[in-house]
């Protein structure tokens, strides 16, 4: 069995590798390393059962490059490393696709499955009562993640402005009612389908007719799945929490996208779950949770390219063995960064009270995304390393020489 890890330790040793390729002082790396503030709080809910006490989180990784960044998640399995782990990826995945934030990442440890919507509401008002004196449109941004959705941010940023006055920069990912952008909640998923496309063709590969097999349907996979049938992708496999649909001719995505949970869409062959990472494939999308693809399932990964839609969801024991196969793997800092990027669009739209068309913002994402992807190539070209390095390599080194610019050093 695969043993337990720490998510952060394992963000912090690819920091540590990228530091070492840059020749950079041991203490310029510990403090890259090191989270600039840690905020824990006990929400109290009142529920039928009776007084439910949950934690929260908040942490703020780095502002070296500008005001941090980062989604917040309802998951019972919620915890300071995970917290921590995010944080900082957002800092690196910021620093990748260069936008001027940092990085932070917030969450509670709940079930979001088995809460009302009125006790959602109560959930992320106290969060931001008790935190908002660090939040901020110039301090930090949050946005939905896992369990959260636009109508969570709503609820955050009618709270805030209670607090603080009026500032719908404060968070993004909101109801396009509500000063969110046309274009935002699509964005990680959309990204990750250009960045697979962009995968296929830097290898001289074509995309149309090419197989993917997508693990999640929520927000990412989906609009990944609707994304990559737009491109002349053949999705043949789809799976979430409830269910895995199977089919060697291509799913209709079209026909599928607005079934809220795969285990309801008829017509299909249905598979065990596990099997979607299994599928002979061209390119894998793990667009779930983190640590699905391990040292106890990679060797039967089929694929040629894996693009993470997830976050961290290749073990660094998987993905030794993956490169050891030939399998390129794009790694969660570069992949599902449309996510951040969109969010960046969002918050400059708020800042300037002027409102993009959708395919405007489509335009700007793509063309940001291929540049990100092409940087990453060429400096994994550069150092002759793999993509995950590649991008951590050219990350480290924008937020090491922020870091330095600013004065931190002594």
């Amino acid at each position: 069995m695969t043993k337990e890890r720490s998510a952060f330790a394992e963000v912090n040793e690819k920091v540590r590798q990228a530091s070492e390729i840059l020749g950079l002082k041991p203490g310029l790396v510990q403090a890259l390393q090191q989270c600039e503030r840690e905020v824990v709080v006990s929400i109290p809910l009142r529920r039928q059962t009776g007084l439910e006490v949950l934690t929260g989180y908040r942490v703020q990784h780095s502002s070296a490059r500008g005001p941090r960044k980062g989604g917040i998640r309802f998951h019972h399995e919620v915890n300071l490393d995970e917290v921590r782990a995010l944080a900082s990826l957002m800092t690196w995945k910021t620093a990748l696709i260069d936008v001027p934030f940092g990085g932070a990442k917030g969450g509670v440890a709940v079930d979001a499955k088995s809460i009302s919507d009125i006790e959602r509401e109560e959930i992320i008002r106290r969060w931001t009562r008790s935190i908002h004196h660090v939040l901020g449109h110039q301090r930090d941004i949050p946005a939905p993640d896992m369990g959260t959705d636009s109508r969570t941010m709503a609820w955050l940023m009618d709270e805030f402005h209670r607090l603080e006055g009026f500032q719908p920069a404060c968070v993004t990912g909101k109801p396009i009612e509500l000063f969110g952008a046309p274009g935002r909640e699509e964005s990680t998923g959309r990204g990750v389908a250009m960045i697979a496309a962009a995968t296929l063709e830097k290898r001289n590969e074509k995309v149309k007719g090419a197989r993917v097999a997508i693990q999640g349907f929520g927000n990412v996979g989906r609009f990944a799945a609707l994304v990559c049938h737009q491109l002349g992708f053949k999705v043949v496999a789809i799976s979430d929490i409830t269910g895995a649909i199977v089919d060697r001719k291509g799913i209709d995505i079209d026909e599928i996208i607005n079934y809220r949970n795969v285990s309801e869409i008829p017509l299909y062959e249905n598979i065990p779950l596990h099997e979607v990472l299994e599928q002979r494939c061209e390119v894998l999308i793990p667009a779930a949770l983190g640590g699905v693809i391990t040292s106890d399932n990679v060797e039967k990964i089929n694929c040629e390219y894996i693009v993470e839609g997830a976050n961290q969801p290749t073990t660094t024991e998987a993905d030794v063995e993956l490169r050891t196969r030939g399998i390129t793997v794009v790694p969660d800092i570069l992949a599902n960064s449309g996510g951040v990027m969109g969010s960046y669009f969002e918050w400059t739209q708020n800042i300037q009270q002027y409102s993009w068309p959708i395919e405007k913002f489509r335009k700007e994402l793509d063309a940001r995304m291929s540049r990100a992807f092409a940087d990453t190539f060429k400096e994994s070209q550069k150092h002759n390393v793999d993509l995950r390095t590649a991008a951590f390599v050219l990350a480290v080194q924008r937020v090491a020489s922020a870091f330095s610019l600013r004065g931190d050093l002594v």
